[in-house]
């Protein structure tokens, strides 16, 4: 069985960014899948009115349900809370367009206030025992900055180097950083099919960094097959995610398309894997040899 490792820092986060790859590989019957969420997502914003009342632990544990049950719709049988949940959701502010940074009243548990090679420790941890041959995660900017995927980024890239010290015979043959091309980013900005209840992103707002030049992604997983998976894999995350059609918002209204394409960029010297390709792969596992 070939093996595949996602970390991702809230409840929500692996279907909104890797749920279509997630469900694809966990149904092709050759693929092991692990998700391994940081947090419970305690300080996200409720959507629902009659959810509103959730804060704290309570929103945590209902969205741990709402985790519960997205997984089960991308097919996923080992999904994990880090550490058993020691750490909790730092929050966030936006400090411009697309861009989060730290909430002004971060609890001394959050997760972005962790020690990274504890953090680390615990993630590798869980490598020892699944042994992936592919990690996917953020990138260094956590995507769009915020606190929490910035930390993932860091423990995952951190317990990757720390699996190889205590195991050398182990080394993951890939690790890859959720990205999407430039070009499907301003595809989506001037679409005329959005919801009338959503709203268009200004279009002289910055891209996020999770937004690249084409030229950079290395990887484009066609997820069309399991669309229908990944579309009510978002709607499980009621709390944070509103689904209409093709299209989804958060908490602030911006329709973002249910794109049947996800786009990853090889991470510099983390794998055995370490040349880009010289076209843009389909497959994760491309070169990968799944014989340990």
């Amino acid at each position: 069985m070939r093996r595949l490792l996602a970390v991702h820092a809230h409840p929500d986060d692996e279907t909104l960014a890797t749920g279509g790859t997630l469900a694809r590989y966990a149904a092709d019957g050759r693929t092991a899948v692990t998700l391994v969420t940081c947090t419970l997502g305690e300080r996200g914003e409720v959507i629902p009115r009659p959810l509103r009342h959730l804060t704290g632990a309570a929103l945590g544990r209902h969205r741990r349900d709402e985790l519960d049950a997205a997984a089960a719709a991308l097919g996923l049988t080992d999904h994990r809370l880090l550490a058993d949940g020691r750490w909790t959701d730092s929050g966030m502010t936006w400090v411009r367009p697309g861009i989060a940074g730290p909430a002004p009243d971060v609890r001394p548990d959050a997760f972005a206030r962790a020690d990274v090679e504890e953090a680390a420790t615990e993630l590798a941890l869980v490598m020892a025992e699944v042994r992936p041959h592919v990690v996917v995660t953020y990138d260094p900017q956590g995507g769009y900055s915020h606190p929490d995927h910035v930390q993932a980024h860091r423990a995952t890239m951190r317990a990757v180097e720390l699996g190889a010290l205590a195991d050398p015979a182990w080394r993951p043959a890939a690790v890859f950083w959720v990205r999407v091309p430039r070009s499907w980013a301003e595809r989506e900005r001037t679409a005329t099919d959005r919801p009338a209840s959503m709203l268009a992103r200004d279009r002289h707002d910055p891209f996020p960094p999770v937004v690249v030049d084409d030229a950079l992604v290395d990887v484009v997983v066609d997820v069309a097959p399991v669309l229908e998976a990944k579309r009510a894999a978002l709607a499980a995350h009621a709390t944070q995610i509103r689904v209409e059609g093709d299209w989804f918002a958060l908490s602030d209204d911006v329709g973002q398309q249910v794109r049947d394409r996800e786009a990853y960029q090889l991470a510099p010297g983390y794998g055995a894997v370490t040349r880009r390709p010289a076209t843009v792969g389909t497959d994760l596992f491309s070169g990968v040899r799944a014989d340990d």
